[in-house]
């Protein structure tokens, strides 16, 4: 497979698109900028496994980005629910 095939946002590298899921400060929008950032990763680990190079430099820093969003996206599952939605559910459920 030639790993030059499959590109994310081209624009961007996948430090970037790491970097806008960390500092994104939008929850609504977060889950959408770890996605991009784990696609980025995963691209660019497939281009250095297929390079006769040596980039086991970048190659650790992938794999700490990698668990870093992976620490972001359960974060947000394991986040409290706000507390105006709380009190509607209990409403709710009383009614």
């Amino acid at each position: 497979m030639n790993a030059g095939v499959c590109k994310g946002r081209e624009s961007e590298s996948w430090k970037d698109l790491y970097q806008a899921a960390i500092f994104e400060a939008d929850l609504n929008k977060l889950p959408e900028r770890i996605a991009e950032a784990e696609s980025a990763l995963i691209v660019r680990a497939r281009e250095l496994f297929y390079t006769a190079e040596d980039h086991a430099e970048e190659g650790d820093s992938l794999d700490d980005a990698m668990c870093i969003l992976r620490a972001l996206r359960s974060s947000l599952k394991h986040r409290p629910t706000p507390i105006h939605r709380r009190s509607e559910f209990y409403y709710l459920k009383r009614a």
